[in-house]
Order: C-alpha cells, then sequence, then structure tokens
C-alpha cells in the first residue's frame, strides 16, 4: 500500500476514533482496592471499564475491557421479501476501520481483520431499540479463528446507529433488499 494510503487510513483511523470519543465518551479507568494495594499482583485487567452512553441492557460484563474501536464506513444490511413483505434478519455487509486497522463484516455474522485475517463470529446477547433506525446490540463471541487482533474479542457492542431498517411496502417473495447503515463496534476482552 502506498505511503499516502497509508496517511489516509491513519487519518480515517484517527477521525473514526475521536468521533467515538465525542459520542460516548471516554474511557475510564477506575482502580480497585486491589489493584491499588498489588498492581503488580493483579495486573491491567482488574481495572472496571466505564463507557457512558451504554443502554444498561447492552453493556458487556463487568470487568470486560476494550480492545478496540471501528467505524462503519461503507454498510449495509439486505433484506430477503418473505410473504410479501421485507421481514426476519437481515445480513450485514460492511468495511470498518478502527483502532486495529480495517475489519470486515459480513454474514455470520462475522468479523474479520484485515491486517492479519484473525475472524470471530458471534450472536446477540441483548439489544436496546432505537426509533428509526436498526437497534443498539450486545453480541457475545461463539467462535475465533486466527489470533491476531481479534484473537481475546469475548464481546462486541454496536452503538449509534443509524439507518439500516428494512423497507416497508410490498415486495415480491426472494425479493432482497440492501440498506445502507451506519454504527460504531467495539470490541472486548472478557475480564481473566
Amino acid at each position: 500500500m502506498p505511503s499516502t494510503s497509508r496517511s489516509r487510513v491513519r487519518a480515517l483511523a484517527a477521525i473514526g476514533m475521536a468521533g467515538v470519543v465525542a459520542a460516548i465518551g471516554a474511557v475510564t479507568h477506575q482502580a480497585s482496592a486491589a489493584e491499588v494495594a498489588a498492581p503488580a499482583a493483579v495486573g491491567a485487567d482488574a481495572r472496571r471499564v466505564d463507557i457512558p452512553r451504554i443502554a444498561p441492557a447492552i453493556k458487556p460484563p463487568a470487568g470486560s475491557r476494550p480492545v478496540g474501536a471501528y467505524v462503519v464506513t461503507r454498510g449495509t444490511q439486505t433484506y430477503t421479501c418473505v410473504g410479501g413483505v421485507f421481514t426476519g434478519a437481515s445480513v450485514p455487509e460492511a468495511q470498518l476501520i478502527g483502532t486495529g486497522g480495517r475489519v470486515h463484516h459480513f454474514k455470520g455474522p462475522s468479523w474479520q481483520s484485515q491486517r492479519d485475517n484473525s475472524s470471530i463470529t458471534a450472536k446477540k446477547t441483548a439489544e436496546s431499540l432505537r426509533t428509526g433506525t436498526i437497534p443498539e446490540l450486545l453480541l457475545t463471541v461463539d467462535s475465533h479463528s486466527g489470533t491476531g487482533k481479534l484473537g481475546n474479542v469475548a464481546y462486541i457492542s454496536r452503538l449509534l446507529t443509524s439507518g439500516g431498517v428494512a423497507p416497508a411496502g410490498a415486495c415480491t417473495d426472494g425479493e432482497t433488499a440492501a440498506v445502507p447503515y451506519g454504527a460504531v463496534y467495539v470490541f472486548w476482552a472478557a475480564k481473566r
């Protein structure tokens, strides 16, 4: 990749993270009493992570720590017409950019690092509805491939969603509709 492309990717990643911080707040570190008393014995994983503005229903488990945040640069949710209406689960297809470079998000739902090909799949654990857009989600990772950027991800938050809602009105069975959407994905490692 030419250096100008790398510079552009780094700039987009920085802008994306600035947007994440502006929208959901900075990640704060509040040391536990055990960590203050014996930081070497407890280590960094004892930190409590608190990201404001995540609905309580979709916060990852206590002790989870963020390992990456990504912004959708281009994405769609594809719906299939069944019984004359677009209904049911959608299939994502998105390009993300963030703290760990580029990530491809696709059917599964799956995420694959474009840097090292590590990949994960996940299942929806909880949702928080938002008017006029697809819901915010908490997903639990159920499979890993590789040990790279996504190797220790246990949970995924889909936040700050926009668009992606199934089209209204009649359709022909089997017809598909790809609806643009936006979101921020925060990847979390489990407490050790």
